[in-house]
């Protein structure tokens, strides 16, 4: 058996995707081209979303969405303390305050009880995060009547109960296309919605606020550089042409680890699909028992054995600035905190091989000694 360490994340691609570069590459046009467009439209179709747009991140896409759904200085945005900090951080670009509601203990995800809880006269949206690719229960979010823009950049191929995939409900929803994502553009996101008048100006607003009619001297809004490259969006479209494969293979990888770890008394495993619903796979997080080494020193352990593992994912409200600017402290979302303080990533990419699961499955109960 091979000794070369396992890492924790590792994209697929191949020739396709070379082949869509040199393409791209020949024809001289680099940024703002035919690819773009292309990307946009089959994503979307992809989804049965109304329409998308292409941006150079994740977290611009979240800014751009906040903004195109009205929210501004002053506001309050109610959203999950469970998340990578881009989901709040993106709030605070507009001087609106994140407002973080507990989680649901099974899903991760926000807690729609809590969140209607913390809403107040200031709210302006609603931020739930479709964690780890596990749909977050929308129903529960829009009958509170506020605007949502979903977080779905760990969710692509989520789909809800009713059998609407995730990012085609109508909402703003938020794509990433990092390098362990579903599907890798090495950077890059997806904005989608369902109104043709938020996709124009999220479309401009990403361009440097630039006229739809793309006059080189008419920026008639304040906009940004967060553009997405025909380079990206080559690599995208040929990314979308394997996507259903990649997916499966994330399912058979996930499903090897549920055999390979069912048993590791105190250990608890990503939660099962239920009542319809179907987890976009992303990463394959468990929640080491609270009776034994610590997380850290699990992540050492497995370390020591060629494993790559991460603390996945911290509470934002506990990071500095949060504390800081906010006040936040231990104690105030007692269900977040105890799952961050014990979840644990380990090594999850499509290419990963059933020994590889069992090598990392082994080292882990090594590491835990169970």
């Amino acid at each position: 058996m091979s000794d070369e360490p396992i890492p924790l994340a590792r994209p697929v691609v191949g020739e396709a995707e070379e082949r869509a570069v040199i393409e791209v590459l020949r024809s001289g046009q680099l940024s703002l081209g035919p690819r773009v467009d292309e990307f946009e439209r089959s994503f979307a179709r992809r989804l049965g979303a109304g329409h998308a747009s292409a941006v150079s991140s994740g977290t611009a896409g979240l800014h751009l969405a906040l903004r195109a759904a009205g929210v501004g200085e002053g506001d309050e945005v109610v959203t999950s303390p469970f998340s990578f900090v881009a989901s709040a951080n993106a709030c605070l670009y507009e001087r609106a305050r994140p407002v973080f509601a507990d989680i649901d203990p099974r899903t991760l995800n926000l807690d729609p009880q809590a969140a209607a809880a913390a809403v107040t006269d200031r709210t302006a949206a609603i931020l739930p995060v479709h964690i780890f690719g596990y749909p977050a229960d929308l129903p529960a979010f829009e009958a509170l009547g506020l605007p949502i823009v979903e977080d779905a950049c760990e969710a692509l191929g989520a789909v809800h109960a009713d059998g609407v995939r995730v990012g085609a409900r109508g909402h703003l929803a938020v794509f990433g296309f990092y390098a362990n994502k579903q599907l890798t553009t090495g950077e890059g996101g997806m904005v989608t919605m369902a109104d043709p008048a938020l996709k124009e100006r999220i479309d401009s607003e990403r361009n440097q606020g630039r006229a739809p009619d793309m006059g080189w001297l008419d920026h008639d809004r304040l906009g940004f550089n967060y553009r997405l490259g025909d380079v990206a969006c080559a690599i995208g479209l040929a990314q979308l042409d394997r996507l259903d494969a990649m997916l499966a293979d994330r399912a058979r990888v996930a499903s090897w680890y549920r055999e390979a770890l069912d048993d590791v008394e105190g250990l608890d495993l990503p939660c099962e699909d239920r009542g319809g619903e179907r987890r976009g796979w992303f990463v394959f997080v468990v929640q080491v028992p609270v009776d034994g080494p610590s997380r850290d020193e699990i992540v050492a352990r497995l370390r020591e054995r060629g494993v790559q593992s991460k603390p996945y994912l911290p509470a934002i409200h506990l990071m500095s600035l949060y504390r800081e600017r906010f006040g936040h402290r231990e104690g105030e979302l007692p269900v977040c905190e105890a799952v961050a303080a014990r979840s644990l990533a380990l090594p999850f990419f499509p290419a990963m091989a059933e020994s590889q699961v069992a090598r990392v499955a082994r080292a882990l109960r090594d590491a835990l000694g169970r």
